[in-house]
């Protein structure tokens, strides 16, 4: 799963991919002559944690094919990664209609996929950190931008249940919000019906 890089990677990226495509297999030293040693370690490193590269058993590297790699920046990150925090959360909002609608309702394309997460304040820090660390853009209570995108709602208190191994806002306030707007009809119908005992 590739990740964004800055220029300086990707430069070095197209400069490999230019002399040995995804075939040949090359060597650190090819940035001996262009870059002092502590910026060729960065670099190799870099591409290796971002998924641009790939080491071979014989210290040697291989680039990995720009297709791959274009289609990867584009691929749902975000629900794997969530799994990997160490702090609370709770689906909200449309991520929370999406949750337990089982995905009858789906928010997101690979134009656009908002993911909106109550998180208590004083961990805002380490949230912004967490996704940052994954090139993994997000925004307090608003922003947009291509492709996936975080919505970091701060709240004093959290309050959430576990839904197919996500923390989720609970099914009562889902439905609240999902029959207010007539857009999710569908899916509050649906969870209207699959959860008949819960009123909103």
């Amino acid at each position: 799963m590739a990740t964004e890089i800055p220029q300086y990677g990707l430069k070095a990226y197209a400069l490999f991919f230019a002399k040995h495509k995804d075939k040949e297999e090359f060597k650190q030293s090819e940035l001996d002559w262009i870059v002092g040693q502590s910026m060729k370690k960065k670099i190799f490193s870099l591409l290796l944690r971002t998924g641009w590269i790939k080491k071979q058993q014989d210290n040697t590297y291989i680039c990995i094919n720009p297709e791959i790699i274009i289609n990867s920046l584009l691929e749902f990150k975000v629900p794997q990664i969530i799994k990997e925090s160490k702090k609370d959360y709770a689906f909200t909002n449309l991520s929370a209609v999406e949750i337990w609608s089982d995905y009858s309702y789906v928010q997101r394309g690979i134009e656009k996929s908002p993911y909106f997460i109550k998180v208590l304040k004083k961990d805002l820090k380490y949230w912004k950190n967490f996704f940052n660390s994954h090139n993994i853009p997000n925004y307090v209570n608003q922003g947009t931008t291509i492709g996936e995108y975080i919505i970091l709602i701060p709240v004093k208190k959290l309050s959430f249940v576990e839904k197919e191994g996500y923390k989720v806002e609970r099914l009562k306030e889902t439905i609240k919000l999902a029959k207010l707007n007539e857009m999710y009809l569908y899916a509050y119908n649906y969870i209207k019906e699959k959860y008949k005992n819960v009123t909103a």
